[in-house]
Parts: structure tokens; C-alpha cells; sequence
């Protein structure tokens, strides 16, 4: 079975766009594959997070892909910091790392450009430190989107290079996939094409009704169609595609032939549709706070995901100390 890795970001709570993309993702690959699922709580401090903010913060996600139903029964979902030998790997692969070209990456770019007064040291090493995350497990594949390719093939660069250096074919090269055609892209109700945390657009899985309510009736529409079987405009279609996400289809079916009517009633439509959300959301946000609250459940998890992940971790660096020379 190939394995898969992914890493899950401790920062914030998940929404719904989270839920229809790496959450519904997650809930496939661990029916499909062999997947090691961690909570990257080294490379947050990148921007150097609150003292206290990093265990909260990793049990606060943990609650809520649980709760979504990522199963540790199916996968090995652990803490990052909890597999001390990924650090030996990431100063293995870091000898064998040229400053040009870790200069030269975007992301690290685009960080320096946002944080000038920041630029650290793992800042510059993220990608061998996330490909130290992969390829501890040798896995063959990595859900990323399109825009952290430029990464992927760095961490296939990195594999390729320790292979032929130690003369070994100790690491598959691991390869970007994603759900694209199953892919449900969640808009934002701001008028913007997608919800996330950066745009302040977005409806979380924990938010309480009133919150869920005060978001959609804020949301961007225009006066109206004027004209029957008009094109619907960004914001109004973002609008229509949230409803065809979470209401039932005789209630797409009505607010949209009313809108083809040049009869709709952006208010109602609203209030409908933050019902429906609410609906959605409630049972999950029950099941949020149910995990949340259970400790003994989530230290559980946290120490079988990472007994897994490290039997596993181990196997690897056994055998990468032997190639590069070191006999224990």
C-alpha cells in the first residue's frame, strides 16, 4: 500500500472551506492508503508563536479533524515535535542544501517580504524540514495544491540528491496529488472566490449560530437582476454555490428560479441559507466541543499517533545513518 503524508497547519479553527477540502481528503486517503497525518507545531515557530499558544493550539486542531472524522484507528494522525528523529533527518538534509537555492524559492520569498524583521534561520530551511516530514516515512504521496508545487519538487530534489550521494534508493521521489475533479471549492460570502482565514471571510465548523447568522446577512450581493435568466454576478453566484453546498436542492431550486424571475429577495435567500449552515455545522461543532473536552481521549491519540509515527521514523534513519557512515 503507498503511503501518504500531509501536514496540518495548529493555526485557528477549520471552516467550511477547510471541510470540504483537506477534511473531506483526509476522510478518502484514509480508506486509500497508508497515511501519516502530523501537526506541523515546528514550523510554526517560524513566526515565533506566544509561549503557550503551540500546545493549545495543537490540541485545539486535533480536536477538531477528530471530531470531523479522521479515524486513528485508520491513520496515524500525530504531533510533529513528537518525532525527534524528523531534526536528525532535517541537519541530514540541510549538509546536503545550498543556500542559492534555498534563497531562491517563493515561499521563502513571499516570507521574507511579510516578515523583514524575521527572516530566521528556519525561515530559510522550511522545505528541508518539510521534506524531512515526508520522507521519514518514504512516503509516495503528498496532497498539496497548485501553489506549493515549487516545494514538492524541491523535497523530490532533496530525495534524489541523498540517493545519489550514498549510492542508495533509500527515498521515493514523493508526488503532489489532490481530489481535483472531487474538489468542492467553498467562495467566500464577502464577494471574493474563496473562503480562508487570511481574507476574514470565512464561517467556521465551531462558530455558534448568532456568529453564523450575522455572517451571512452581511453577505455582498447587488440590487438585483433586471433583466429574466440574467448572469449572476461574483458575489451573488458565490452566494448560490454556498446554497447548492449545504441546503437542500428544492431550495437551490427555488431561490435560483426566483432570481431567473427577476422576483428574488437577496434577504430571505440569506436567512435561509444561514439556517441550512447552521444545520450543517451544528452537529459538528456538538462533536467539537465533546472531543475538546475529553482529555484523556485526545493524550491518547497524541501518544499512539506518535508510537506509530516513530516506529515507523526510526526504520528510516536506521538505515540513512548507515549510508551516510555513522555505524550506531
Amino acid at each position: 500500500m503507498e503511503t501518504v503524508v500531509s501536514g496540518i497547519r495548529p493555526t485557528g479553527n477549520l471552516h467550511l472551506g477547510n471541510y470540504f477540502g483537506a477534511v473531506k481528503n483526509f476522510l478518502r486517503m484514509q480508506d486509500e492508503y497508508k497515511c501519516y497525518f502530523f501537526i506541523a507545531d515546528w514550523h510554526s515557530l517560524t513566526t515565533h508563536p506566544k509561549p503557550g499558544d503551540v500546545e493549545s493550539n495543537v490540541r485545539k486542531i486535533l480536536a477538531e479533524y477528530l471530531a470531523c472524522g479522521v479515524d486513528p484507528e485508520k491513520c496515524s494522525i500525530y504531533v510533529q515535535s513528537d518525532v525527534k528523529e524528523v531534526l536528525e533527518l532535517y541537519l541530514f538534509l540541510n549538509m546536503n542544501a545550498y543556500l542559492g537555492e534555498l534563497e531562491r524559492v517563493t515561499s521563502f520569498k513571499e516570507k521574507a517580504r511579510q516578515q523583514p524583521n524575521n527572516v530566521n534561520a528556519g525561515l530559510l530551511t522550511y522545505l528541508t524540514l518539510m521534506a524531512a516530514d515526508i520522507l521519514i516515512h518514504r512516503a509516495h504521496k503528498v496532497p498539496v495544491g497548485k501553489d506549493q508545487e515549487q516545494n514538492m519538487e524541491m523535497a523530490r530534489h532533496f530525495a534524489r540528491r541523498f540517493n545519489q550521494i550514498y549510492g542508495s534508493e533509500l527515498f521515493p521521489e514523493p508526488q503532489s496529488f489532490h481530489y481535483s475533479a472531487e474538489a468542492v471549492k467553498v467562495p467566500g460570502l464577502d464577494g471574493s472566490g474563496k473562503m480562508g482565514k487570511s481574507e476574514g471571510n470565512a464561517i467556521y465548523l465551531i462558530d455558534e449560530p448568532a456568529a453564523i447568522r450575522k455572517k451571512v446577512m452581511k453577505a455582498v450581493t447587488d440590487q438585483g437582476p433586471t433583466e429574466p435568466n440574467s448572469v449572476k454576478p461574483e458575489p451573488v453566484e458565490n452566494l448560490f454555490t454556498m446554497m447548492k453546498i449545504v441546503s437542500a436542492q428544492d431550495t437551490y431550486d427555488y431561490f435560483n428560479d426566483k432570481y431567473n424571475a427577476c422576483e428574488i429577495r437577496y434577504g430571505d435567500m440569506k436567512k435561509q441559507l444561514a439556517e441550512d449552515i447552521i444545520s450543517f455545522t451544528s452537529p459538528i461543532r456538538e462533536r467539537i466541543l465533546e472531543v475538546a473536552s475529553n482529555q484523556e481521549y485526545l493524550n491518547k491519540v497524541i501518544a499512539q499517533g506518535a508510537e506509530q509515527a516513530r516506529e515507523s521514523a526510526v526504520k528510516t534513519l536506521i538505515e540513512a545513518r548507515k549510508l551516510i557512515g555513522f555505524s550506531r
